[in-house]
């Protein structure tokens, strides 16, 4: 299984805390889609034996595009790639964009999952934010899109300064209201250089408070799990049958091509990165050269990718997988630091499986950089 991301760098307007790449400037969209296009037939060798079995668009905001646009680059892909009969092809969305009748449209095109960026239903949390949608809009088009998609799946934030727990559960009640078979919850980090960090550093928004994020995520956690979603990755949670294939497929660490400026790619020994600037991208596929950096893991370094993206999942890091793929010095010096962890009941082995418990899993991350082997040279 492999897939393809496809970056849209372009927002209508920069949210606070995001420090991902875009342009608020549309006037190189049409430039852009050509360009995406181009660089998918420049890289065609590199899957000339895989099967793409999801098409992820990301931003960005990839709602910006029109449905001719979106058409296009999918065909891009169905043209250079051998695609699966049943492919997950997955749009990220603001919901000022999802008017009924773009939805309507979107429902009769390729593209069989919508991933709504909502992030909060409420007010004050959007204009903290500076999100370009209202939380009438949020939910109006959430009841839109389930006319016309059955794979749903929507953003929210928690850790938001002054975000009670009253109003976090709220958040999350509202959402299993409407439905939705799939959340991704993330919490809200500042970014160095973004609007967010420098509001907090004038005094005008208070800082993040990590124990009140902590305390969200377990909240979270308990009342989607009460309501039948699992937590198949710390941030996604998804009822039986709507795991996103693509989320899924990275955590578990399959081969991926990353298209447009700032795309990242890795095929399983190698991670690469496009140019994050959009008019050298343009220039260099234009001139037909690939914009991207790229560096090839050592064995050290695969090891410790595993263990961080294994420890965020129900799946957990194998130890004979770390045997095989890395070597038993690997397998003892992994047991060795997760004793530790362990004697505090932050991680578990069941069977060849080690897992965070629930009370370790908000400190995966942190659990991980603890277990990762440095300066081995391999």
């Amino acid at each position: 299984m492999s897939g393809i991301y496809i970056h849209i760098p372009f927002c209508k307007q920069a949210c606070h805390y995001c420090d991902f790449h875009f342009s608020t400037s549309m006037g190189k969209k049409e430039e852009m889609v050509s360009a995406l296009k181009n660089e998918l037939r420049l890289r065609k060798d590199e899957f000339a034996n895989e099967l793409v079995e999801t098409i992820y668009f990301g931003g960005g905001t990839p709602s910006v595009l029109t449905l001719d646009e979106l058409q296009a680059i999918i065909g891009a892909v169905f043209a250079h790639y051998d695609v699966s009969d049943t492919p997950e092809i997955t749009l990220e969305a603001n919901p000022d964009d999802l008017s009924p009748e773009k939805v309507a449209a979107l429902g009769e095109s390729l593209v069989n999952r919508l991933s709504i960026g909502v992030q909060s239903f409420f007010e004050t949390d959007l204009k903290l934010m500076n999100r370009a949608h209202n939380a009438q809009e949020a939910e109006a088009c959430i009841r839109a899109a389930k006319k016309h998609f059955d794979n749903i799946s929507i953003d929210l934030i928690y850790g938001i300064p002054d975000m009670s727990n009253a109003r976090w559960k709220q958040n999350i009640e509202k959402a299993l209201s409407l439905q939705v078979p799939h959340i991704s919850s993330y919490a809200l980090t500042v970014e160095p250089n973004t609007a967010l960090a420098h509001f907090i550093k004038k005094g005008v928004v208070k800082n993040v408070d990590d124990a009140v994020a902590e305390e969200h995520f377990h909240i979270l956690s308990e009342t989607l799990e009460a309501a039948g979603y699992e937590s198949y990755e710390i941030s996604n949670f998804g009822m039986p049958g709507y795991f996103s294939r693509n989320n899924t497929a990275y955590w578990q660490q399959k081969k991926y091509i990353g298209i447009g400026p700032s795309a990242h790619s890795y095929d399983g020994q190698r991670r690469g990165w496009n140019i994050n600037n959009n008019p050298k991208y343009l220039k260099a596929i234009a001139e037909g050269v690939l914009p991207m950096e790229t560096e090839v893991l050592s064995t050290t370094d695969r090891y410790n990718e595993y263990v961080m993206t294994g420890l965020r999942t129900m799946w957990g890091v194998s130890m004979d997988k770390i045997t095989s793929d890395h070597g038993e010095i690997y397998r003892e010096y992994l047991l060795r630091q997760a004793e530790k962890h362990l004697q505090e009941q932050l991680l578990f082995l069941d069977g060849d499986l080690l897992l965070t418990t629930k009370k370790g899993r908000f400190l995966a991350d942190g659990i991980a950089s603890n277990l990762f082997m440095l300066n081995l040279g391999q």
